[in-house]
């Protein structure tokens, strides 16, 4: 299967990159490496995780976010990456604007 990025789950990504890069000069790459294979992923495991938001969502091994995606037409399409420690009513309105 396909893995599609959107502009908003790369921007989520950078949002993330930045705030790790601030905490220790470095980490920001690694964030960013491993969540990127983390969807890189999604190519033999879309599908398997359970939907959230009308969403599936993929939880990060190693750090605490999750990937947002759907599938459409044979494509994993990522719309959002989000740390799981925001408020739940900011994930579902961030989520109800990245379709």
């Amino acid at each position: 299967m396909r893995v599609e990025i959107s502009e908003s789950a790369h921007g989520d990504v950078l949002d993330g990159y930045w705030f790790y890069n601030r905490q220790e000069p470095g980490l920001g790459e690694y964030f960013s490496d491993t969540l990127y294979g983390e969807m890189a992923s999604l190519r033999l495991y879309a599908g398997i995780h359970p939907k959230r938001y009308g969403f599936h969502m993929m939880l990060s091994r190693v750090f605490p976010y999750s990937v947002y995606y759907d599938i459409e037409g044979g494509v994993a399409k990522v719309y959002a990456v989000i740390d799981n420690r925001r408020d739940p009513d900011w994930v579902r309105v961030h989520i109800s604007n990245v379709r």
